[in-house]
């Protein structure tokens, strides 16, 4: 599972003739298997940075490593390629409407046809259970709850056991008891080795989980503390 670096990434985009940074000389390194957060407010560069190490954005200056690999030098298709390593839920749906949940799923999990990994409706079966959605595989999204949803979303993004996780505000608007059990099952799925980046503004649960924080303001890194708390700007 490899290390992600990124080294004084900064990314702009025009506006009224001049260029808006997004975040800024950001210098970050996360290690495998860490669970950190994202914290900030909207606007303060959380998802940008998620995009940034993906690889679905390209940085404006500096350069995102997985280990040794550049990924800001690698032609889209390598780039499509290491995609596999990520796991991703962003803010918005992604679930396709007029496909069933198991359908969406393995639209997902035909992506990866490794010998390692059960044959894809087994992943399936195993992966709804594992969000709390065992009989729901024959239902539509808009037969499921936005609660539902997002736990389905969590399942695609968990289906090919990726190395690691990107999640953006993967618990808003939710209720307390679902926010508990997603993030026990995070905590699972971290305590076999998954390396977690989750943008959330779910402070209390940032404060009780003490997790590595960062915290963004205006696209720059204000705080990164181990075992933070909600905010802290060290």
């Amino acid at each position: 599972m490899p290390q992600i670096r990124l080294e004084r990434v900064s990314k702009y985009y025009p506006q009224d003739k001049k260029q808006m940074a997004a975040v800024q000389e950001i210098n970050l390194t996360v290690e495998q298997g860490e669970f950190l957060f994202l914290t900030g407010s909207s606007g303060a560069g959380k998802s940008t940075l998620l995009q940034l190490i993906s690889g679905d954005l390209r940085p404006t200056s500096g350069a995102v490593f997985l280990d040794d690999i550049n990924l800001t030098r690698l032609s889209r298709l390598r780039r499509d390629r290491l995609r596999l390593v990520f796991g991703r839920v962003p803010q918005l749906s992604q679930l396709m409407r007029k496909r069933t949940i198991s359908e969406n799923l393995s639209a997902v999990a035909m992506l990866t046809q490794s010998r390692k990994l059960p044959p894809i409706q087994t992943r399936i079966q195993k992966t709804l259970a594992m969000v709390g959605l065992p009989d729901v595989g024959a239902r539509y999204p808009v037969e499921l709850s936005y609660g539902e949803c997002r736990r389905v979303e969590l399942a695609r993004a968990i289906i090919n056991s990726p190395s690691i996780l990107l999640l953006d505000e993967l618990t808003a608007n939710l209720d307390e008891d679902t926010i508990w059990d997603i993030l026990h099952l995070l905590c699972e799925i971290n305590r076999h080795g998954t390396t977690i980046i989750m943008a959330t503004h779910a402070k209390e649960f940032v404060n009780l989980l003490r997790k590595r924080v960062i915290t963004l303001v205006d696209g720059q890194i204000w705080g990164d503390v181990q075992k933070g708390r909600y905010g802290d700007i060290v």
